[in-house]
């Protein structure tokens, strides 16, 4: 059901067992909607409180479900800091993994990664193999992990990774990133559709990023545009590219006339599958977003190859398990972003 419901919230046409949820769905999504709205009123009216720490505070999120490529962007955004000398926090929320995120967990201090993925979750993981002068911090209150990033670890920066709806910590930056494909959905909020709050949402936005994971880029270009002239908002262009296909173990750069069968458990999959070379893509399979993969699951893989491709996301959860005598190979994609307009302009 949740596959059907997340192609469902992108469909440009209805057939008669759409409609039929589309009507199941209206009342619980309008209220969703109400809800949510009615937060960020009290939010701007300033009867929900926002705490402003004693820090830089940089937010990047979306206004839909999935993955947008909001993470590779707070990637882009900490490692540029770093670069120019700053003290960088990156906080997480930690959705999937094992550890308690009440408390305020360390997966990464800068210098030593103290978790698994299995433990941390995929993305915060992630952000601390990709981000290794970065702290990495998850806990379900950003307020907390920004308090913990500013007195024990002494940062001057915190870049909240999916922090747009969380309005209890306060930023200087925020920044949204929007899929120039997806777009906002079907432009209602869940469960109708992918939107987290209604679009109106964007108002909060003091950048926009439009993330472009096609080769053809007019499309985006237009939407650019578009975003421009509704919002009046400073939008900035991502494409996402591939840079190299390897091997997780050894580091080998898959060969271009291997025949292979491609997996993922990201929020939007038809995108990594864009990426790959169809004449050679031999099948694919698809898991729900944050899956935590099991030897069964990769017994069951090994049967459709013996190369397998996967995504940098998914292949830092695969480590532990056998493959038996298949190849696991992770595609790297390579952000190209005008940082330095996006944080300064």
């Amino acid at each position: 059901m949740k596959v059907y419901l997340t192609k469902f919230h992108y469909k440009k046409k209805y057939g008669f067992f759409d409609y039929i949820i589309y009507i199941f769905l209206f009342l619980p999504a309008f209220l969703y909607g109400t809800i949510a709205g009615i937060r960020n009123i009290l939010y701007k009216k300033n009867i929900l409180k926002s705490y402003k720490p004693e820090l830089y505070v940089i937010s990047v999120g979306n206004l839909t479900t999935g993955g947008t490529g909001k993470t590779p962007v707070t990637a882009e955004i900490a490692n540029y800091l770093t670069s120019q000398g700053r003290k960088v926090s990156i906080l997480s929320r930690g959705y999937g993994g094992q550890l308690s995120n009440k408390n305020v967990n360390i997966v990464s201090d800068g210098k030593e990664i103290k978790y698994s993925a299995k433990e941390a979750g995929d993305e915060p993981f992630w952000l601390a193999q990709n981000c290794k002068k970065s702290a990495v911090l998850t806990c379900s209150s950003r307020v907390r992990s920004a308090e913990y990033a500013k007195n024990i670890l002494n940062s001057d920066v915190a870049v909240l990774d999916d922090g747009f709806q969380h309005q209890k910590l306060k930023r200087d930056l925020n920044i949204l990133v929007v899929d120039s494909e997806k777009k906002f959905s079907n432009g209602f909020t869940l469960p109708l559709g992918a939107l987290r709050e209604p679009v109106c949402g964007v108002k909060r936005a003091d950048r926009i990023v439009v993330v472009n994971k096609n080769s053809d880029v007019s499309k985006a270009a237009q939407y650019i545009e578009e975003l421009k002239n509704k919002w009046k908002k400073p939008v900035f262009l991502c494409n996402m590219k591939p840079e190299k296909i390897y091997n997780i173990k050894t580091g080998e750069i898959l060969s271009d006339d291997e025949d292979f069968f491609a997996f993922c458990a990201i929020g939007q999959p038809e995108q990594f599958y864009n990426f790959l070379a169809q004449n050679h893509l031999l099948g694919k399979k698809n898991f729900s977003d944050h899956h935590i993969y099991t030897q069964d699951d990769v017994n069951a893989l090994v049967q459709n190859s013996k190369i397998l491709v996967t995504t940098e996301k998914d292949a830092v959860k695969l480590k532990n398990l056998n493959f038996k005598n298949a190849k696991v190979y992770a595609m790297k994609l390579k952000p190209e972003l005008d940082i330095e307009g996006l944080l300064n302009g």
